[in-house]
């Protein structure tokens, strides 16, 4: 029984020096993992980053540190080399199994990265137009404009075209109009150009246009371009813009056609008629 202690004894003498390094590799990483995440999350602050980007960044700096000086640790034990084969088997098949939550959660951390938009951004996020309320690392939040809220997966919208409306200074309105070919088109400019300065944040710059691109059936067609500042409502705009439209025409006399179609009809004469 001696004998057994003495050697349980030299055993953790002889060990001691390997559990002491370690700890201390462990403590030295765990600490050095935190004092890091918050040394960049200051200075992501400093750069008016997202705080969704600060915290997803400096957590992976932080458990990356840790999981290196958890791994150093464990070296001193043993040959962690076939460890970590086996835990990459396991991950991947976890991750093979979860494919489409790791595609979104890689899509969420490149929208945080990248920022094609932000929290209180007016953007068209996969088809859908509103205000975005939350970019998480699987879904986008974002608040349609009749009031609903939906969530978006990260990779459908990472996928498809992005439109961030809040970023562009300005945006343009296409309105489609129809004028009698007896209209003088010079008149029916003047009309339209007078009528959409009235419309809440028209700006002068670039300047409106009317074009005509095509002669109808029973009119000519023009294109009106006119431009908003970003704070405006689009399709208020629009609407506010037909309504000055049609009252500057009706002053005016502008003639807006209906459509015209001709009908023809054929007789037949009956046999009897024939007969005759």
């Amino acid at each position: 029984m001696q004998e057994y202690f003495s050697s349980l004894a030299e055993g953790f003498l002889a060990g001691l020096p390997n559990f002491l390094l370690a700890v201390l590799f462990f403590a030295v990483s765990y600490y050095a993992g935190i004092w890091l995440s918050r040394l960049l999350s200051r200075v992501l602050q400093r750069q008016n980053a997202e705080p969704g980007v600060s915290h997803l960044l400096s957590q992976i700096l932080k458990w990356t540190i840790i999981s290196l000086g958890f791994i150093t640790a464990l070296q001193r034990f043993f040959n962690v080399t076939a460890f970590l084969t086996g835990l990459g088997i396991i991950g991947f098949t976890i991750g093979f199994a979860l494919q489409n939550i790791m595609q979104n959660f890689i899509s969420g951390v490149i929208l945080l990265v990248q920022q094609p938009f932000k929290v209180g951004d007016e953007a068209k996020l996969s088809g859908f137009e509103g205000i975005v309320q939350k970019i998480g690392l699987r879904t986008t939040e974002i608040k349609l404009r009749n009031g609903l809220i939906a969530f978006l997966p990260n990779a459908d919208v990472l996928a498809q075209p992005i439109i961030n409306y809040t970023r562009a200074s300005h945006f343009r309105v296409e309105l489609p109009v129809s004028v009698s070919y007896d209209a003088d088109l010079e008149d029916v400019r003047g009309f339209i150009l007078e009528a959409v300065k009235t419309v809440p944040g028209y700006v002068e710059t670039p300047v409106p246009q009317v074009l005509s691109h095509n002669f109808g059936v029973s009119s000519v067609d023009l294109t009106v371009q006119f431009w908003i500042s970003n704070t405006a409502d689009q399709h208020a705009a629009k609407d506010m813009a037909l309504t000055k439209i049609k009252q500057a025409f009706a002053n005016g006399n502008i003639e807006v056609p209906y459509p015209v179609q001709i009908v023809r009809t054929q007789t037949r004469k009956t046999a009897k008629q024939k007969t005759k």
